[in-house]
């Protein structure tokens, strides 16, 4: 867990507070005075202009948990929300609303993703809550698990990388559970609109980047509001960062922030456009838009900046009769006896219904912008939270009472407990068929997706009644999940479709986002399966990715020519020089800005399961290179072919040394031709020991070889030297090469070779004069004497 952080006075004086004035409070709730002298609201955004939004640049902007996770579930009953962590100095009766300044779990993309990312959400991975509102107090903290990159999590996590752990009694009880009866219905042929939740993994990966979950710190924000340290220059990551000396200002940390929500907003109009073209008509906007919205400190409204961006989305959503709606966070309930939990709740679904109020659509669309809620915990007792959320409820602003929808959970409430109150209060119920199948009451229903069609018209029902347009959320569990635990995770991706309406409005929440629909539409010849094609791996056609400057062209020269060639054939052959240089090198041609990252003319947007890594290469491992004096670093293979290279090179050291000692020596060689032989010796000794040292040979292994004269060379080692059998001439052969010689290194200065008598061996050991070697006289010599 990362160090506590702790929040000055100056820090809590310097904040900006927005007064939520709008949202009506229950009687018995006391409005919160704001601090006094709070800041004057300001729309213009023009030093946000410099700020780079792209998280492959800038590692300050991170991707929101809610974008990356299959589905918002609930939170658990028995323990904090999956991902967070409570902080050491938080008291169980804490009625503080500090929202974390961070996503409550790592996002997964990232692994695919740029440089500071990963290192940022490592260090702010264990937080205390999660944007939106406050968690209720729990007995105890379920254990924390590392993750398979190291990242801390909570056991019991849907959306966990790894496999969550098996308790023995819910072992047995999952064993015993009766199996599940399923319709054998389809809804074919399809009719209706296919959605997937906040991001478009393709997009994500586009160069720039398309989504609309980028977030960032609240770090991020305090350090804005200093100048970067110079005004005139964008910012940079090292080069030009915040000056800290200079005075803080709160108007400029909020350009910031309020940059990062205009990116989000500008990149809805691309997503749409991208589903339009590929037969997706439904999408679920992310909570993380603009952050820090509802926040109880660093809140803002959106109407004063964003109006016309969020209203150029909305036009294109009309014009594509395109559906849109929002989940907001788990923490955002109604029924939690905690004052400062409802009051966040207010916060959050006011800034979700003033999101969705600004895209300005049409009456029918706009009612079926819905917004998507868990009842939440239970809190010890059912009937007394459903009675408290009655009483919030009734509080609410009409404007969110007209969108405000309920689900049913995977851990405490079900369709039965749900139903009942959803008729009561006139709220229209999503059924989640994956969230069914785990939590439900099996007094009344099997579990499966037969016995739950019995209860569709009072369902439907429900939505009916607002004129609002029905829709459904589908996911499946991964193959291998048994528990309730494990089965709350989310498969990448669903093999068949619920038995619903076949124009019914689905919601697929699958970790693979528009892939999994994709999926659905390959597998059942759904409308739009024929508009897409599967990716070429590591191969984008639709991106402007570094367009190299166009390099100057060669001139064209035409091949020599036969003399008798005329003067028109010599001509024809210049043009066609010239047309072949302008083909290589014309540089690529820039795609405009709004095909960029839509699946060039064939469509290549679809990467099979399992094959995400298509969407961009794996970053660049270096390997440490084997250490030679390390034998233990080698793998076999490699000490294997080391141990050949040396012999190899060894061997011909040898024999290329045997065969200078018996060559003759010329004794009409110049001294320039003793100087040019010595060079080349000491060249091919170079090359020796260059092959050796590649091979992986140890220095100390590889053949000493004499360099030229007046450099460090190598002691050798005494050998027997070769008599000449020329008469009364001299043996200038170089000794034979010694690899096993391990001498300290001299300096040798020149030495002037004179000649000597037959059979004399001249030897230019460093700082010693030249010795005279004699060999054994034979038995005629001996006589003369």
């Amino acid at each position: 867990m990362p160090p506590k952080r702790k929040r000055s006075t100056a820090v809590v004086a310097d904040t900006v507070v927005k007064s939520h004035t709008s949202i009506p409070l229950p009687a018995n709730v006391a409005p919160k005075p704001p601090l006094p002298n709070p800041p004057t609201r300001r729309s213009s955004t023009r030093n946000a202009a410099k700020i780079s939004t792209n998280p492959d640049v800038n590692e300050q902007i991170i991707d929101a948990p809610s974008a990356v996770r299959a589905s918002l579930d609930d939170v658990l009953d028995d323990g904090p929300p999956p991902g967070i962590v409570k902080k050491e100095s938080e008291s169980e009766d804490s009625e503080d609303s500090a929202l974390s300044d961070v996503p409550d779990i790592a996002p997964p993309l990232p692994k695919k993703r740029a440089t500071g990312t990963k290192a940022v959400v490592k260090e702010t991975v264990a937080v205390v809550k999660s944007e939106g509102a406050s968690a209720e107090p729990a007995p105890k903290t379920p254990p924390v698990k590392k993750g398979g990159n190291g990242e801390e999590s909570i056991a019991g996590d849907p959306e966990a990388e790894d496999d969550e752990p098996v308790d023995e009694e819910e072992l047995k009880e999952a064993l015993s559970r009766p199996p599940p009866v399923n319709s054998d219905y389809l809804p074919l042929p399809w009719k209706g609109r296919l959605g997937y939740a906040c991001l478009n993994t393709y997009l994500r990966f586009s160069n720039p980047p398309v989504f609309s979950s980028r977030t960032c710190r609240i770090a991020s924000i305090l350090e804005h509001r200093h100048p970067l340290k110079d005004p005139s220059q964008p910012e940079h990551a090292t080069k030009n960062r915040p000056d800290k000396d200079q005075p803080a200002d709160i108007a400029r940390g909020q350009a910031y922030v309020e940059s990062i929500g205009i990116a989000n907003a500008r990149d809805i109009v691309k997503m749409i456009r991208w589903n339009d073209r590929y037969g997706i008509k439904f999408l679920r906007l992310s909570s993380e838009m603009f952050p820090f919205a509802s926040h109880p400190e660093y809140g803002y409204s959106l109407a004063p900046f964003a109006s016309e961006a969020l209203a150029e989305a909305g036009k294109v959503i009309a014009e594509l009769g395109h559906r849109v709606s929002t989940h907001p966070g788990q923490f955002t309930q109604l029924g939690s006896p905690r004052k400062s939990v409802i009051d966040n709740a207010l916060r959050d679904l006011t800034y979700h219904d003033e999101l969705l109020s600004l895209l300005k659509l049409p009456p029918q669309q706009d009612r079926d912008a819905v917004m998507i809620l868990h009842l939440g915990g239970m809190f010890g007792d059912k009937a007394a939270t459903l009675d408290r959320f009655r009483a919030n409820y009734a509080g609410l602003s009409a404007s969110i009472k007209n969108r405000l929808v309920l689900e049913n959970g995977d851990v405490i409430w079900s369709v039965h407990d749900l139903l009942p109150l959803c008729e009561e209060l006139n709220i229209p119920m999503v059924l989640d068929y994956h969230h069914h199948n785990i939590i439900f009451d099996a007094a009344q229903i099997r579990e499966g997706t037969k016995d739950i069609m019995e209860l569709y018209p009072r369902i439907k029902a429900t939505w009916d009644r607002k004129n609002i347009t029905q829709k459904m959320h589908y996911s499946e569990p991964t193959p291998a999940a048994i528990t309730g635990r494990q089965r709350r995770k989310h498969s990448p991706r669903v093999a068949t479709l619920p038995p619903c309406a076949p124009d019914m409005d689905l919601m697929i929440e699958a970790k693979d986002k528009e892939q999994a629909v994709f999926e659905l539409m390959k597998t059942f010849k759904l409308p739009g399966f024929d508009t897409f094609n599967d990716i070429i791996p590591h191969v984008r056609t639709d991106d402007n990715k570094a367009l190299n400057a166009p390099q100057r062209k060669k001139k064209a020269t035409p091949k020599k020519t036969n003399a008798k060639k005329g003067k028109t054939e010599v001509a024809d052959d210049v043009a066609e020089l010239e047309s072949k240089g302008e083909e290589e090198d014309t540089a690529p041609v820039e795609i405009p800005d709004d095909e960029v990252g839509m699946g060039g003319p064939d469509g290549r947007v679809y990467w099979p399961p399992g094959m995400e890594d298509w969407l961009r290469p794996a970053k660049r491992i270096v390997k440490p290179k084997p250490n030679p004096s390390m034998p233990s670093l080698l793998t076999p293979a490699q000490k294997k072919k080391a141990a050949a290279d040396l012999a190899s090179v060894a061997s011909a050291v040898k024999v290329e040394a045997e065969a200078e000692d018996e060559a003759e020596v010329d004794p009409n060689e110049t001294a320039a031709t003793r100087k040019a032989k010595a060079a080349m010796k000491a060249a091919d000794a170079r090359k020796a020991r260059a092959a050796a040292e590649k091979a992986g040979v140890p220095k100390k292994s590889a053949p000493r070889v004499q360099k030229e004269k007046g450099r460090k060379v190598k002691k050798e080692a005494k050998s027997v030297p070769t008599p000449s059998t020329s008469d009364g001439g001299e043996d200038l052969s170089e000794p034979p090469l010694d690899t096993d010689a391990e001498e300290a290194e001299t300096e040798v200065p020149a030495v002037k070779v004179t000649a000597r008598p037959t059979g004399a061996r001249v030897s230019q050991r460093a700082g010693r004069k030249a010795k005279v070697s004699y060999v054994e006289k034979g038995d005629d010599e001996m006589d003369e004497e």
